[in-house]
């Protein structure tokens, strides 16, 4: 690993004990749903830090309005290419709570087609099972079809913390494994939170994704 790779690293971990008093949001793959005559509004970005290949960044923007879900990635389907969309939230349940948002996308850049998805939470006191996953259609080649996901099960012991597995399977780079799986930890402080996310520790060179998003 090289020296700028470590040094992201540790500045996370130093982050870890100024956030000791913060209080939990939602993390970056959960529905946000606002109340119906508001706007709520959620940034974040995920560096990548892959071994022996390119790193690189990828920002995402949410807006939700009552049942509407609005969104924007890029970097996220594949490198250089954008995804737009929109959505309806749902939710059901209050000690068991039920979330789920369908969505439909279109992709454009070096990759472009259209993508249904959805956003999905499902929640129950401290435990947490989140997803964001779609299915990418290529007009062009239907071997270019592709299923991607990205999904969470936590523990939050406290307010501020929560840790937990994650699995995700994407094309935005070369892996061995086909579905990658690893774990968190997310700490949040007042509206920003922080989460870091170790892949393929123990099967490969590992993948570090380093998280920090925003809601206001």
């Amino acid at each position: 690993m090289n020296t700028h790779k470590l040094i992201a690293i540790v500045l996370l971990c130093l982050l870890l004990p100024w956030c000791a008093k913060a209080q939990l949001t939602n993390s970056p793959a959960e529905l946000s749903p606002p109340s119906s005559n508001q706007w709520a509004f959620y940034a974040s970005i995920y560096g990548y830090i892959v071994p022996e290949s390119r790193d690189y960044v990828n920002p995402n923007f949410t807006a939700d309005h009552g049942a509407l879900h609005l969104e924007a990635r890029y970097n996220y389907e594949a490198l250089e290419t954008g995804s737009l969309w929109v959505g309806y939230n749902l939710s059901f349940g209050e000690k068991l709570v039920f979330e789920i948002g369908p969505m439909l996308g279109g992709v454009f850049g070096d990759l472009s087609g259209i993508a249904p998805g959805y956003n999905l939470l499902l929640s129950y006191k401290n435990f947490s099972l989140s997803s964001q996953s779609e299915y990418f259609f290529d007009p062009g080649n239907s071997s270019g079809n592709y299923f991607y996901t990205w999904s969470e099960l936590t523990y939050s012991p406290w307010d501020w913390l929560r840790a937990g597995m994650v699995v995700q399977r994407t094309k935005a780079y070369k892996s061995d494994l086909d579905i990658q799986r690893g774990f968190l930890v997310g700490i949040t402080y007042k509206r920003v939170d922080f989460t870091t996310h170790v892949f393929n520790l123990g099967w490969t060179d590992p993948t570090i994704v380093l998280a920090m998003g925003f809601t206001f």
